[in-house]
This record gives C-alpha cells, sequence and structure tokens, in this order.
C-alpha cells in the first residue's frame, strides 16, 4: 500500500512538471529543436527550473516506492499523472477542456486500470543477467531512435505524441536502474557508488528528459503527455516481466488485458481530435485572416 501512496505523489510531481517545462519549452523557436541550444534556452527560464524541482520530487517519490513495490505495479499507477496534468492545464495555462476531451482520458485512465486489475502484475525476485541488461538496451535505444525518426514526418501533435511515446519508454528503462541501485542501496550502501546501474540511471534519465523536452517544444501538452503516461507503465510492465521476473496473468485475462489496451488506444485518437488550443483562444476565421493580409500588404506598399 505504502508504494502505492508514493507513485500517487510522484504521479502528482510529474504532472506539475510536465505543465511547468510545456509553459517555459513553448517559448523556444522551433528551429532550435534537438540542439544544445534548446537546453540553453531552458536553463535560463524560472519556469522550466521550477517544472525540474517537481521532476526531482518526482524522481525521489518514485524511487522511494520501487523499493517497495514491483515495477509492474508502481510504473502503472503513475498513469494518474494524466487527470492530473489536464486539471493543472486548465488552471495553469488556460487550457478549455470539453466533454471529449474528458471522455478521452477516462477512457485511457479506464483502459489502463482495466489493463493493471486483470493482468494483476506481481513483483518477481530475479536480478537481470548481463545478457539481459544488454538486449534491453540495446531494444530500447533502437525503439527510440525508430521513434525520433517517425516523429520527424510529421509537426505538432504527432510529432509530439511520437516522441512522447520515446520519452516514455526512456523513463520507464530508467525505471529499472532506479529499481536496481535502490536494491544495491538497501543491501549495501556503500556499494551503490561503484555500481555501474547508479551512472547508467544517470544517463538514461538525461536522455529521456531530453527527448521530453522536444516532446514538449514540438507540440501541445495534450498531445505529447497522454503518450508519456501510456508508454510509460505498458514498457515498464514488459521490463518488469521479461528481465526482473514479475509476472502478470495469462490465459482468459488476455481478453480483458487486450480490451484495456483498445481502450488505451482509443482514448488516445480521441484527444487526439480534441486537442484544445493551450491558449484557449479560437483559430481565427478565414474572413479576418483577409482582410488582417490585406492590411499588410496596404502598409508594405
Amino acid at each position: 500500500m505504502i508504494s502505492v501512496v508514493l507513485a500517487l505523489l510522484a504521479a502528482a510531481c510529474n504532472a506539475t512538471a510536465s505543465v511547468l517545462q510545456r509553459r517555459a519549452a513553448r517559448s523556444v523557436p522551433q528551429y532550435k529543436a534537438f540542439r544544445p541550444a534548446l537546453v540553453l534556452a531552458l536553463i535560463r527560464n524560472r519556469v522550466w527550473l521550477g517544472g525540474i524541482a517537481a521532476l526531482i520530487g518526482g524522481f525521489v517519490f518514485q524511487a522511494a516506492a520501487l523499493s517497495a513495490g514491483a515495477l509492474a505495479l508502481v510504473q502503472p499507477v503513475l498513469v494518474i499523472e494524466l487527470p492530473f496534468t489536464m486539471v493543472l492545464l486548465s488552471r495553469m495555462l488556460g487550457v478549455k477542456l470539453d466533454r471529449r476531451s474528458w471522455l478521452a482520458v477516462g477512457t485511457m485512465t479506464l483502459g489502463v486500470s482495466m489493463f493493471l486489475a486483470s493482468a494483476a502484475p506481481g513483483p518477481g525476485r530475479q536480478t537481470p543477467t548481463s545478457a539481459e541488461w544488454v538486449m534491453a538496451t540495446v531494444v530500447t535505444i533502437g525503439t527510440a531512435i525508430g521513434l525520433v525518426m517517425v516523429a520527424r514526418l510529421f509537426t505538432s501533435a504527432g510529432r509530439a505524441a511520437a516522441l512522447g511515446v520515446a520519452a516514455g519508454v526512456g523513463f520507464a528503462f530508467t525505471a529499472t536502474f532506479i529499481k536496481e541501485s535502490t536494491s544495491i542501496f538497501q543491501s549495501d550502501p556503500a556499494a551503490l557508488l561503484a555500481s555501474w546501474q547508479l551512472y547508467a540511471m544517470v544517463v538514461a534519465g538525461l536522455c529521456s528528459l531530453f527527448l521530453l523536452q522536444n516532446a514538449l517544444q514540438s507540440g501541445p501538452l495534450v498531445a505529447a503527455q497522454p503518450a508519456l503516461t501510456v508508454s510509460d507503465p505498458v514498457a515498464s510492465i514488459l521490463y518488469g516481466t521479461t528481465m526482473f521476473g514479475e509476472h502478470v496473468r495469462t490465459g482468459t485475462w488476455i481478453l480483458l488485458e487486450a480490451t484495456g489496451i483498445a481502450l488505451i488506444i482509443y482514448g488516445s485518437f480521441l484527444l487526439a481530435k480534441s486537442a484544445p488550443s493551450e491558449l484557449g483562444q479560437k483559430p481565427p476565421r478565414r474572413g479576418h485572416e483577409s482582410r488582417l493580409g490585406r492590411s499588410r500588404g496596404e502598409r508594405g506598399r
């Protein structure tokens, strides 16, 4: 139970971090994407630094939760970050969420809840072997590169969603290092500094954070956040079962698990179709655009 409470606190911190970082990232010009200039511009923004502080708080709560519970349990609980984010969006960024947006959020949350209830992920007892770490690293890096390449084919919401998935997978992989590091710390605190998992955790976390900043800068948060929130727990369950021996139900339970996944996909589709302006503004009418264009042309003459 304590691991669930800690995971909920981590979700609240992560939601706050996402909104603050998106508020800062949307002020950075698009041409700075995937460049060090993006990070240099953000670190001078107090709002972004506040988001990083919230992200650190989320990391602390997440590490504490993983030290007490299974990876396949803790990470999926973080899906509550999505409704937290939607509420903060409406309060902090002036986003007006319609019924379709809330229906999408509810559908996605129901899908994840159904998947978790039917899968019933349990704790594992095995420690990943060197071969498993290598395989997981290769698959994760390959997946991230593929998603980045796909993201370049889209603009705005499509790009934000693809990069959000890449960041979610990256954070899920980071969680595997967090779990292993907390296990090492519990058995021998002095050995943690000499373990490679600690430094791999830092590298994976920074790379995932970089992907997240590009996702937040590329398009609306209502496109990036669901992709991030859903891909993280799903990837975590895969990592937990294949690397740490954590188990999920099979047999007829697979039907309910598949239904949960279908609801997640449908909810994502609904949210993409109903994504509102983050400024709460309506797009200008065609007539207004034409008059505006003519007045600009007249001034040019």
